[in-house]
């Protein structure tokens, strides 16, 4: 069985995946854990938790019978890259505008 990876936009389209990840901000938690703050199935909730493991937004640990959940910062970091490359296109075009109303007003 192949296992879908999806792009890191994809990943973050889900309502439901920003939801866990904003309640895995607070604190570790367990897939059940999770999965009651949710009306889907404990399969449903489970195949999201595998789609944001495989993307590296959480980390998973046996920790006796419970799969506990964290997140962590690999995902983010590729979003954080993306935000950072257009936050530069953006910063250079205000700078080139700034420049040609500033020669403008001499």
């Amino acid at each position: 069985m192949t296992t879908q990876t999806l792009d890191i936009f994809q990943v973050i389209a889900d309502p439901s995946r920003r939801q866990m990840m904003q309640l895995l901000s607070k604190d570790s938690m367990t897939i059940n854990a999770l999965a009651e703050n949710f009306d889907m199935s404990r399969p449903a909730v489970s195949k999201h938790i595998k789609i944001m493991y495989n993307a590296g937004f959480i980390s998973i640990k046996d920790i006796g019978r419970e799969r506990h959940c964290t997140l962590k910062k690999d995902g983010f970091n590729e979003l954080q890259d993306f935000i950072n490359y257009f936050d530069k296109f953006w910063i250079t075009k205000l700078k080139k505008l700034e420049t040609i109303l500033n020669n403008r007003s001499k």
